[in-house]
């Protein structure tokens, strides 16, 4: 006989499975995050069903609490990328209701379950289900629409090369990556070419892998990528820019990992650390290493030279 706890997590399952969700999303990890979403325990009816804001941890934490499914830590990237991504492209879920341009990376980056979805799951186990999914299904596709559109109108566009656009995802350091591409490379590197420039959500947000690929350069370990690449080819450098608003500079561990990573370059390599403001720099003054540079975007017209033998150069 099953337990309270599997009998809840299947009842979980077959709402995901009436509301249309793919075999992915509609696993028992789905279930248990859903679960976690309205804040059903075992011994709560469906009619209980709550809409607190939750986060990835608290969402793991409520699965082993309550229907003992311990998830190891490295999980918490599979929860946010193959379960509540899904959910909020559905419309099932809405992220950071409370503040709509948190950043991805936000500690206080959150969850709801969207209203009216939270309407008809109360539902689920009366004779209120079948009308009231009937209903739902029928206004999911506006509903998801509707997120879509708001979460397009919040995105950052980006001129990358003639003709070519892309739009970044809203918070972390995406609105300092636009600056540094609209300000700074006209101002130190006039007529560079992007070869890369991540995303805080998507991190490839552009990726010319044939331009880097013929400087030599051949990108193996997505993970390491800096935040911005560009060719200066008047000087004939790449130009590695780290844009910082939570993470860190270039520090001298950093700097040995991106000279790694870009040491089959027949461009001379210039290491760049980007901050919004002076009180950023302000916080990793100590961490910058010696020969990188320093862009503050709140005086975009100077730059900081870390000293050297030369003034934004590349060194042998």
């Amino acid at each position: 006989m099953a337990s309270g706890r599997e009998r809840r997590i299947a009842e979980a399952q077959e709402i995901l499975a009436a509301l249309g969700l793919p075999r992915e999303q509609k696993n028992e990890r789905a279930a248990l995050t859903l679960l976690a979403l309205v804040d059903l325990t075992p011994t709560k009816a469906w009619s209980a069903a709550a809409n607190p804001l939750m986060g990835v941890t608290p969402i793991m934490e409520f699965a082993a609490k309550h229907y003992r499914k311990k998830w190891a830590p490295n999980t918490r990237e599979t929860v946010r990328r193959f379960t509540l991504h899904q959910f909020e492209q559905a419309g099932l879920v809405v992220a950071n209701p409370d503040e709509p341009g948190r950043p991805t990376n936000s500690p206080n980056y959150c969850y709801q379950i969207e209203p009216r979805a939270l309407e008809i799951i109360r539902t689920f186990g009366t004779t209120k289900w079948v009308d009231a999914l009937r209903r739902y299904l029928v206004d999911i596709r506006t509903l998801a629409q509707r997120y879509a559109q708001a979460r397009s109108m919040r995105r950052i566009p980006l001129v990358v090369a003639a003709g070519v656009t892309i739009e970044l995802s809203p918070g972390g350091q995406n609105a300092l990556i636009r600056k540094v591409i609209d300000a700074f490379c006209p101002l130190f590197t006039p007529g560079a070419r992007p070869l890369y420039v991540g995303d805080t959500r998507q991190k490839w947000a552009y990726f010319d892998e044939d331009g880097l690929g013929a400087l030599g350069v051949v990108v193996e370990e997505h993970g390491k990528m800096p935040d911005v690449v560009v060719h200066y080819t008047d000087k004939n450098w790449l130009v590695v820019i780290e844009a910082v608003t939570s993470h860190g500079p270039v520090n001298p561990k950093r700097l040995a990992e991106l000279k790694s990573l870009f040491s089959g370059s027949s461009a001379g390599l210039v290491f760049v650390t980007a901050f919004l403001n002076r009180r950023g720099l302000l916080k990793y003054l100590s961490e910058i290493a010696w020969e990188t540079e320093v862009w503050v975007a709140d005086a975009p017209d100077h730059m900081i030279h870390f000293n050297g033998e030369r003034f934004l150069g590349p060194y042998p």
